[in-house]
């Protein structure tokens, strides 16, 4: 018999699943286009709030950047876009 006489064998998805982990291991081993009667559709409207952008910067820059952040106690990316938007509106 060829691989396409062959009936695929689809598990059941189980009622409820003891853990976070018991749903990712069944769901890594098998695959949701197996069950599409078991999806709906679900259609949402969405509002982006704010975008994000990357931006090359010098080498000597960066290393400033994160000695300051470090010593401020922030995440680089806020730093750099809290210094940015100061000096842009000092322009």
């Amino acid at each position: 018999m060829n691989d396409t006489n062959k009936t695929k064998q689809i598990d059941p998805i189980p009622e409820e699943f003891d853990s976070y982990e018991e749903a990712a291991e069944f769901w890594d081993n098998h695959d949701t286009t197996d069950y599409p009667d078991e999806f709906v559709t679900v259609h949402m409207n969405t509002e982006l709030r704010q975008r994000h952008y990357v931006v090359e910067l010098d080498e000597d820059v960066v290393i400033t950047l994160r000695k300051l952040a470090s010593k401020k106690g922030v995440a680089v990316r806020k730093l750099a876009s809290e210094l940015l938007r100061d000096r842009l509106l000092a322009v």
